[in-house]
């Protein structure tokens, strides 16, 4: 590799600078304010192995350091790919847990790297092909994965500053990624040249400066959930289902708290007359109309429903009532009839299939799991402890 111009070498150290101390900067901000949730360690993790890469892809640090030493920072670099794809899956989904699948991929990845680098590359092994073309094709892979986990759900998301955070990561973390690949496939031995580590250094600072600022704008509940203990579902007997369906209470909030779920927003002080019709109108869809039921509402379809722009009611369900999530927001409602039917002692004989489906849900699976996430038991222990208790 030809020695860098002076100039050439300041301007890559200065933006070397500059993107470590944004990295730790980040890396604070998701530490300090969320130091429990998996968004807040999956980014610091990943703030941290930046700062690895940034070090490790230095022009002088590639020329002049043996292939052994630098495979630490190698495997570090090639699984930041890994962490990015975490990262966003925890930072769009609320109910993100950080599993064995994850921590296996990263260390899996990690030790192809190193094992390329340290000893594969450059030699003439029968592996050479293998373990390079999977080192090779990692960033393309998790990008994708990451952007198919930022995209999904899109439509569902509630949260406003989140949903634009969506289409940035999408966009810049493919386009950096198959960049990046692009250029290392290009280079001698995968090594990027002097300008070209100085882009790869720029763009990185881009992206990280922009999500940083957005970071900082969206440092309270719009972008993290706030912590809480887990609440109860509560469980109305069916007589007195009907007899609230009656009396069609406008002011009530549809909200059924999921655990861990923001609480709803205080009251404003102006309110909106046509904010407070949408309400009425919400609250009655949903629990007279029973509007969940539906398989296939949507933000979109019930907004038609109630003749209301899209955008309105998202921010009612969000801002008014305290939700983040479309489906949640739904499911809230689902859940509550079922479990209203599974306490319910004449229905002991119905199949837990069928309360299922009655109250909106698909299939049985996604049924379980959020019975269980939001009362800790499962719906035939959840009917036998309350069957048990009548």
């Amino acid at each position: 590799m030809t020695a860098l111009p002076l100039s050439s070498s300041l301007l890559d150290a200065a933006l070397r600078g500059v993107l470590l101390a944004l990295l730790l900067v980040l890396a604070l901000i998701l530490g300090r304010d969320r130091p429990r949730l998996a968004v807040a360690r999956a980014g610091v993790l990943l703030a941290m192995g930046l700062c690895v890469q940034v070090i490790g892809s230095t022009p002088m640090f590639e020329a002049s350091v043996r292939r052994a030493w630098q495979s630490p920072f190698v495997a570090v670099s090639v699984g930041n790919a890994v962490l990015f794809w975490v990262f966003v899956q925890a930072l769009f989904d609320d109910d993100f847990r950080l599993r064995p699948v994850h921590v296996a991929a990263w260390l899996v990845v990690a030790a192809v790297a190193a094992l390329n680098c340290a000893v594969v590359a450059g030699s003439a092994s029968v592996l050479a092909p293998v373990t390079l073309g999977v080192q090779r094709a990692v960033p393309l892979v998790f990008a994708v994965l990451a952007a198919t986990a930022a995209a999904s759900q899109w439509r569902a998301d509630l949260v406003e500053g989140r949903r634009r955070l969506r289409v940035f990561i999408v966009v810049t973390g493919i386009g950096y990624s198959v960049g990046m690949l692009a250029m290392r496939l290009a280079s001698p031995r995968g090594q990027l040249s002097s300008l070209s580590a100085t882009a790869d250094v720029a763009m990185l600072l881009l992206i990280v400066a922009v999500v940083t600022w957005r970071m900082v704008r969206l440092a309270g509940s719009e972008l993290f959930p706030v912590m809480q203990a887990p609440v109860a579902i509560p469980v109305m007997a069916p007589e007195e289902e009907e007899r609230e369906a009656a009396e069609e209470q406008p002011a009530a909030a549809p909200a059924l708290a999921r655990p861990g779920s923001d609480p709803a927003p205080e009251p404003t002080l102006n309110p909106d007359p046509a904010e407070d019709r949408l309400a009425e109108s919400l609250q009655h869809a949903m629990a007279v109309e029973h509007a969940y039921r539906s398989e296939d509402l949507s933000i979109a379809s019930l907004a038609a429903r109630l003749s209301a722009p899209e955008y309105r009611l998202r921010r009612l369900i969000n801002r008014r009532l305290g939700h983040r999530n479309f489906n949640a927001f739904v499911n809230g409602f689902r859940l509550a009839e079922a479990t209203a039917a599974l306490a319910d002692s004449s229905k002991r004989e119905l199949p837990v299939l069928t309360i299922a489906l009655t109250a909106g849900f698909q299939s049985i699976g996604p049924f379980n799991r959020a019975f269980k996430a939001a009362t800790g038991l499962t719906p035939t222990e959840f009917r036998k402890k309350k069957l048990a208790d009548s």
